[in-house]
This record gives structure tokens, sequence and C-alpha cells, in this order.
């Protein structure tokens, strides 16, 4: 009785293997057979089951905060705080949901720059092969997934969460022409309130989350569809192994591991909860989710007067610099010439240049989110161990 019913969690047989796999949707994802060195933990570090597994944190934690959130400007403010000090365990289910949100941002982004590095959205083989559709929709859930963790910043409805949105659509606003009617169609009007608030907590919990879902479904399948991980021939001769079940217990520990260390990291790390947002009185200083300090910071640092001449950081910053980003790193799979049998090769020769490019592309972006965390009063630089002097606010 338990082999007619659970056979195919322990398959006997290939032939079982293959049939577990065709009969499962879930483990439809995953070839009958894969290469031993996929199976391996540093080829991917398996970053993009981690931003999964922190995906399905975030709706887990989400839905219990959801029964005790109200999204109106008279009522978020009051219902988080009795969510962080009156429902029991509500402090560790919002910091669980706020640290997952965070290392879905951190994890998706080394995702996408293990890719790139091993030239993984390249076609090893002529066919049906198309991973440069997959590197797009790759790109498209990392902007997924800073705007979910952007959406739900504002939330709590606090000084901290008020400004930092501010801060985020007044740098979408530098847009020449369209830049306003951006900023008035994300916020629903000219100014940050009830209207804002509302379509945020739409986008946060059902449009972003059901859009992400099918971006990843996508995904997995072209996955599937493009023979599995990108591996360059001269960089794996391992034989084949069947893949259930070895993959499917380095998913389990890969999904105990990073729902330990959110669990864990809840408990040491509390969520912020400053006071009622009051759009009268702006804080010094004022900034941009950690995610969104480099634009910030290019901002402040961009924005210059020369006599007769202005150069508008705004636009540099919040515009300029992120459009071209975005559209060379989508489009650079066909930009890329390196031969094919350079797919899937860690840091290989025929692409050292690039890869040289898009390394320090990113630690220019980490330096300067870095600059932007230190930042403190009036912009000036702060040690994170300098108390901040008193500052007046600004009303």
């Amino acid at each position: 009785m338990a082999r007619r019913w659970f056979w195919s969690l322990r398959p006997a047989t290939v032939r079982e293997v293959a049939d577990a796999i065709f009969a499962n949707f879930l483990l439809h994802w995953f070839p009958a057979r894969m290469r031993a060195s996929s199976l391996a933990w540093t080829p991917t570090f398996w970053l993009g089951t981690v931003s999964w597994v922190l995906f399905v944190v975030l709706l887990l934690s989400g839905l219990p905060l959801m029964v005790f959130y109200i999204p109106s400007v008279e009522d978020a403010y009051r219902s988080v705080k009795d969510i962080e000090h009156v429902v029991s365990f509500g402090w560790w289910l919002r910091a669980v949901h706020r640290l997952a949100a965070h290392g879905m941002v951190i994890t998706t982004t080394l995702h996408l720059a293990r890719v790139f590095v091993t030239g993984a959205y390249k076609n090893a083989a002529e066919g049906t092969q198309r991973r440069e559709w997959n590197w797009v929709i790759g790109v498209a859930m990392l902007f997924g997934t800073l705007l979910l963790s952007f959406t739900g910043y504002l939330l709590p409805w606090d000084q901290l969460a008020f400004w930092a949105v501010t801060v985020g659509t007044g740098i979408a606003s530098s847009a020449p022409a369209a830049g306003a009617v951006v900023r008035h169609t994300l916020i629903g009007g000219r100014e940050i309130g009830e209207a804002t608030l509302v379509r945020f907590y739409l986008l946060h919990i059902i449009a972003l989350p059901l859009a992400m879902a099918v971006l990843f479904g996508y995904h997995m399948w072209r996955v599937r569809k493009d023979g599995g991980l990108a591996r360059g021939d001269a960089a794996d001769e391992s034989g084949d192994l069947p893949s259930i079940p070895p993959v499917i217990r380095r998913i389990a520990v890969v999904t105990m591991a990073t729902v330990l260390a959110v669990t864990v990291l809840a408990i040491l790390i509390p969520s912020p909860l400053l006071e009622p947002a009051n759009p009268g009185v702006t804080p010094n200083p004022a900034k941009a989710p950690w995610y969104f300090l480099w634009l910030q910071e290019v901002v402040a640092d961009t924005t210059v007067r020369l006599g007769p001449v202005h150069v508008n950081g705004a636009l540099v910053g919040g515009v300029v610099l992120p459009l071209a980003l975005t559209v060379v790193l989508t489009l650079w799979p066909w930009l890329d010439r390196s031969p094919a049998a350079a797919a899937g090769v860690t840091f290989a020769r025929e692409r050292r240049v690039q890869n040289a490019v898009f390394l320090a592309v990113a630690l220019a972006i980490t330096a300067l989110t870095v600059v932007g965390l230190m930042r403190g009063p009036s912009w000036g630089l702060w040690w994170p161990w300098e108390s901040w002097p008193s500052m007046p606010t600004r009303f």
C-alpha cells in the first residue's frame, strides 16, 4: 500500500524517476537526469531557490498581517502599532516579512549577477534554446522584486516610510515630459495620501505577487526547455545522475536553512516604527529606501551649478543613468558576441572584459549605496559609530 501511494517520493528505477517527474507539475520543472555538477552547491549557490523561498515566506507571513492591517491614512499606523505591540508574536511576523523582503532583493540581485558572470544567458547549442529570453524574464523579476519591496515600504505610514516613498517617487518625477505623469499615476494625485496608500496596498498584495508568480512559472518552464543549468562543455565533464530525489533533498536543505536564517534574524533585528507620518515635518536627512540610495547619491553628486551651467542631478540620477543601465542590461544577451563555448563558464576568458565592466558597475553601485547609508543631517557623511547632532526638522 505504501509503495502504491508514495512510490513517486522514493522511485526505485530510472523509469519511475521519469514517471514521477512527468506526473507531477512541480517536479516536471526538473529533467529526469541532471549533470552531477548541476547538483553541486557552488555553481549557482542555489540563489534562485533562496529567492523563491523568501517569496513564499513573504506570502505566508503577509497573510496574517493582512488580517490586522487597515489600509487607510487614519488607521494604518495604529494597526501596525497594534501588530507590533498587541498581537501575539506580531512583532516577529512583521520582522520576518521585512527581512524576507530585503533578503529577496539581495538574493535576486546576486542571482542575476551570477547568471551574467557565467554567461548563462547564452545558448550553448543550436535548436530550441532561448536562454536570452529567460534573462529578460529575470531582469523583469528583479524589477518586480524592487517594486514589491517599494510598495510595502509605505504601508506602516510612519515618518520613515512616508518620506522614503516621497524621495523615491520624487526621483521618478524628474523624467522630462512623462515624469510628472508617472508620479501622478503612481501616487494617485499631487501629494502622497489616501489614494497612494490604497494603490500601493493593492499593488503589494495582489497585482505584483500574481505577476511575480506568473513570471517565475514561465522562468522555470524556460529553464526546463533550455536543458537545465547552463554549463560549458569544456567546464563540465561530469556524468548524468537521476535528478529525483537528489534535487529535492537539496531544495529541502536550502528551504530549511533560509527559513531558519530569517526566523533567527527576525528575533534579533526588530522592525523600526517611528512616529506617525507627518507631511508637514521633513526629517533631516530624508532618504529613499536603501536599494535606491545609490540613485539618490548620484542625484546629490551630479547636481552642479557653475555660473550659467546647471546640471540637473535628478535627471541624471533619476532618469538617464537607470534607464541606460536597464536598456543595456536587458539587451546584453544580443550584444554579447562571445562564443557559445563560453556559456555557463564562470569568468570565461572570452568574456573577461565584459565581466570586468559588469563587476566595476556593480562595485560602484555598492559603494554609492554604502555612502548613502552613511549620510546624516544636511546630507553630511557620518561614520556608523558617530552620533548625529540635534538638527531642527524642516517644516
